[in-house]
């Protein structure tokens, strides 16, 4: 379809952009022509014509409104100029409205340029599109004539339409009849066999035609100027997916800049001391490197480790054997407290875990006249208890003062 046309033509020029060629032109009613970039249905443009009246050769420039209005049409009706303003080239010989106007209502309608849109979606882009070189472009049409209910008489045309030529099908099925040359206008506008007609309503084919993307306000019949035409740059899906990526990167960025979201869970952090609870590692490879020759000395020791975020977490499960009844109490480097520690999103739980023998019933407690004076500052009377007593006390080890 061809609903949007340029024409800031002069009326002088149309004649030759039609191909005349110095034949004689009659012009009727050209003052209702306003040049405009944004012309809609409904519009005053000038059309050439045959002229009746005289010899084969003469030509009328009149000046009629886009949009067809039948001359059945009731007068009581309203006319309706978007109803018509395009005739389907492959039913104009079928259609009542049309079929009765191409023996002699041909004309030629001469624009700049004319403007389709693309839909992508819910969106509609307008493209303007013309020669490469400037020259008009020259539309067929057919014409008709109305009166209205005050007795004036209403001249309306409408431009004919084709399937889309090959280049131009990714923007629309169908696009205006351009008659490109000078054999052309002169067979529509004066041909009167209709069989030759077929062979010229065609999508035209030639490499001169340009487009190019135009501001989306110029949908309104109201804008006009030479913003209309004014070519615009679209943002491409190239462009899209890079701003996409770039906008990836700077989530990135600011995970990588916020610990919190940076890791989930932190390296872990495992020592095995015996001097004090509360000392740590100075690093966590020396308390790495202190794990696993623990682990080397200790063969009955199971170790499982844990991924944590991409992290390490080691845990370490000692399993602990019951030392016979009979055994001496040993307290050694060995037997250490075993501390193990774990760091997971930034707070660390310490976890100690000790694990104390029962001393046998029949050790012997140290002989009370060898004990060494107890040099506490407090003293318990009969805290201690005789060599005759069989339950074992911590006194009794650390002597009586």
């Amino acid at each position: 379809m061809c609903g949007r046309a340029r024409c800031t033509l002069r009326p002088d020029d149309i004649p030759r952009a039609c191909n005349l060629n110095g034949r004689p032109v009659r012009s009727v009613n050209t003052d209702l022509y306003r040049p405009a970039y944004n012309v809609s249905p409904g519009f005053n443009l000038p059309v050439v014509r045959r002229d009746d009246g005289s010899d084969c050769q003469g030509t009328v420039l009149q000046c009629m409104k886009w949009g067809l209005i039948p001359s059945f049409t009731k007068k009581t009706d309203k006319p309706d100029h978007y109803r018509m303003f395009n005739a389907r080239s492959e039913s104009i010989f079928e259609k009542a409205s049309f079929r009765r106007l191409v023996p002699k209502n041909r004309c030629l309608v001469a624009v700049e340029g004319f403007y389709e849109w693309k839909k992508d979606g819910s969106k509609k882009q307008p493209y303007y599109i013309h020669f490469k070189d400037g020259r008009p472009l020259v539309f067929a049409a057919l014409y008709d004539s109305w009166k209205n209910p005050e007795g004036e008489i209403l001249y309306t045309f409408s431009i004919l339409t084709t399937s889309s030529s090959s280049a131009l099908e990714w923007l629309h099925d169908r696009m205006p009849v351009i008659l490109g040359n000078k054999a052309l206008t002169d067979a529509w506008l004066d041909g009167s066999t209709s069989s030759k007609f077929d062979t010229m309503l065609r999508p035209y084919e030639e490499p001169d035609l340009m487009w190019y993307p135009v501001t989306p306000a110029m949908g309104k019949p109201s804008f006009d100027g030479p913003e209309c035409i004014k070519k615009i740059q679209l943002k491409t899906e190239e462009t899209k997916s890079i701003s996409r990526f770039f906008s990836k990167k700077g989530v990135t960025g600011e995970r990588e800049t916020n610990p919190q979201v940076k890791r989930e869970c932190e390296d872990p952090i495992i020592t095995n001391q015996g001097k004090s609870v509360k000392e740590e590692p100075e690093t966590q490879e020396s308390a790495g490197d202190h794990f696993r020759e623990k682990i080397s000395e200790d063969s009955n020791d199971d170790v499982s480790v844990v991924a944590c975020g991409g992290e390490r977490n080691f845990q370490v499960k000692r399993d602990y054997k019951e030392f016979s009844a009979d055994a001496k109490p040993k307290i050694s480097e060995d037997s250490k407290d075993d501390v193990f520690v774990v760091a997971c999103g930034g707070e660390r739980n310490l976890q100690v875990k000790r694990d104390y023998e029962e001393f046998s019933a029949n050790a012997k407690p140290p002989d009370r006249k060898t004990d060494v004076p107890s040099t506490s500052p407090k003293k318990k009377k009969g805290g201690a208890r005789g060599a005759g007593d069989k339950q074992a006390t911590l006194f009794s080890y650390f002597g009586k003062g």
